[in-house]
């Protein structure tokens, strides 16, 4: 008997994992592993999706109207041009099955978010990593990678993990030596922590052009990650074709109260940037102070760079955990010798620098 034979590329996937949240024997950890916010979801999101609970017999709605006029409301968009979903890996999903297949190819810069070859393999057709400088995507090399074959390419911008970013003007010049035909998208999981005036979250390009996509999520600074929440924002011809590819259900109800009540707490948020803001500098700082080369980022997280290469990386990693303390090996990035190192609460912090100042004297 033949055995069902899969799509071509899905067995070339290794599976996406996570950051880990727990060590064995250890009740109580310190998880900096999937750059969560420390300061958690708004209390009113609690109680949106508290007062939720005796509805959850009810469907969601399934264009997710009321987040989307808020999502609208928040940020000066049309609702019309809006699309909401299971976090913001559903919309990567769903932009690489609407617009590239077999034969194509889907671009990304070498350290991207690995979602992006993931789902090119799913829908069989083949990613494509161009070279980056300076852990920073090479607006350049991605040009020089694009073939007739090209359908899309991927920006994360700010970079998960690297925390490097592209200015307004570098993602305009990749826009404009970008085909008509090639979907640009630029994935801005982490613009709600900066506050640059030499960057933009996407928003502006989406209405200058036909052929590019912001993506966004309340996973990050909003603290909703268990309830996985993701938007885009897109020229209506595209926000029409997702619509059509999309599940017709794909955001519970209990995440589109949360994620409304979320958007209008603009204080927690303020205070979720501020904690940011104040220890991003601050443990990059105390890290490079150790030997330990930090580029500079702009997320809620920091990449350290070990000199000894990743064989200290593993030694480094199992040392934290012995504290406690859960961070992020890369190398599935190639980045073999680097740890990511989400920005905790100040005492996770603390305790990182502590632990790392520790391993690296012992």
């Amino acid at each position: 008997m033949t055995n069902p034979t899969p799509q071509p590329g899905l067995m070339d996937i290794t599976p996406y994992k996570g950051g880990e949240a727990e060590i064995e024997g250890m009740a109580h950890v310190r998880k900096l592993s999937a750059n969560e916010t420390p300061l958690g979801p708004s209390p009113r999101a609690i109680q949106a999706l508290r007062d939720m609970a005796p509805r959850m017999a009810e469907y969601p709605d399934g264009g997710a109207t009321r987040l989307r006029t808020a999502l609208a409301k928040h940020h000066g968009l049309d609702a019309d041009r809006l699309i909401c979903s299971n976090g913001s890996d559903e919309l990567i999903g769903l932009i690489v099955s609407s617009y590239a297949g077999v034969g194509d190819e889907v671009l990304f810069s070498r350290h991207g978010f690995l979602m992006y070859p993931i789902a090119a393999r799913a829908n069989g057709a083949t990613p494509v990593m161009a070279p980056e400088t300076d852990l920073t995507a090479d607006v350049d090399a991605l040009l020089a990678a694009v073939t007739e074959r090209t359908r899309i390419c991927f920006l994360a911008n700010p970079n998960n993990p690297t925390g490097t970013f592209l200015t307004i003007d570098e993602v305009q010049r990749l826009r404009d030596g970008l085909r008509d035909d090639i979907l640009l998208v630029i994935d801005a999981a982490y613009a709600e922590y900066v506050s640059r005036n030499d960057y933009d979250s996407g928003i502006q390009m989406v209405g200058a052009h036909d052929n590019v996509i912001m993506l966004r999520t309340f996973s990050k600074i909003f603290g909703l990650a268990g309830l996985r929440v993701g938007w885009g924002y897109a020229p209506p011809e595209i926000i029409g074709v997702l619509h059509r590819a999309r599940g017709p259900f794909n955001v519970n109800l209990g995440a589109q109260e949360a994620a409304i009540a979320a958007l209008e707490d603009t204080a927690h948020i303020d205070a979720a940037r501020t904690h940011n803001d104040i220890w991003l500098p601050k443990l990059s700082a105390e890290l490079r102070a150790l030997g330990l080369d930090v580029p500079p980022g702009i997320g809620n997280f920091v990449l350290a760079r070990f000199p000894g290469g990743a064989e200290q990386v593993q030694a480094a990693d199992a040392w934290l955990k012995a504290r406690g303390i859960i961070v992020r090996p890369v190398a599935g990035y190639g980045l073999p010798d680097c740890l990511r190192i989400t920005i905790g609460t100040e005492d996770d912090n603390l305790a990182v620098i502590e632990a790392l100042k520790a391993f690296l004297e012992s």
